[in-house]
């Protein structure tokens, strides 16, 4: 069960979710949202999960996420600013994932049910697909009957309204290879908080377990 905190804001709640477990920590590079941040900001931010990874002897996925920043120059922004990882979140093709993976870092990609009805992980040449709400960042949950049936193959992350009460039994009844949140363990809008952090990737990693 791979597990992804998106949206991080400080160094403190970095190092939190990366002592919690998580396997992916994500920071936002998208103007408008309230989890926006500089290239200076992420740079410090994903340069603190990969020294709290390396400390606990163990890889951690560094996302950059972008939404409406042009392919290529998000990948070069996700190298500059330490990320192992590109996450185009919205209505990229498979040319913009070719474009960005030739720059170097991976690429994950997220999209809904609303804007690719029939998903199938790898299909624009991502390495991961993230099947998110219609409106992503949202914080409301979305009716996720009939993913299961939808049979994904390969690694595939769930997202979209999730939170430490919600998230085992969405994880039993859909399966998914993992989970991503943001809203659903903050504090405040655009604010996390460690215990709920915490508490999310135990009920997470609890439920594939079980």
């Amino acid at each position: 069960m791979l597990v992804k905190i998106c949206g991080l804001d400080t160094v403190a709640n970095v190092r939190a979710a990366v002592a919690a477990g998580a396997d992916a920590v994500g920071v936002v590079m998208s103007p408008g949202s309230p989890r926006d941040r500089t290239a200076d900001e992420a740079t410090t931010l994903l340069a603190a999960a990969a020294e709290a990874a390396a400390e606990e002897g163990r890889d951690v996925a560094t996302v950059l996420v972008v939404s409406t920043m042009p392919a290529v120059e998000a990948a070069r922004t996700a190298v500059a600013v330490g990320a192992s990882v590109l996450q185009l979140h919205g209505r990229y093709g498979a040319e913009d994932v070719a474009a960005a993976r030739a720059v170097g870092p991976r690429v994950w990609r997220a999209t809904s049910l609303r804007d690719d009805p029939s998903p199938r992980v790898g299909a624009l040449g991502e390495e991961v697909l993230l099947l998110d709400a219609p409106v992503p960042g949202s914080g409301e949950r979305w009716d996720t009957t009939g993913v299961a049936a939808l049979g994904l193959e390969g690694t595939w992350l769930l997202a979209g309204g999730l939170s430490p009460a919600n998230v085992a039994a969405a994880v039993r009844e859909v399966r998914p290879g993992g989970v991503d949140v943001s809203s659903g363990v903050e504090a405040a809008r655009g604010v996390k908080d460690p215990g709920l952090v915490r508490a999310f990737v135990a009920r997470a990693k609890g439920a594939a377990a079980g």
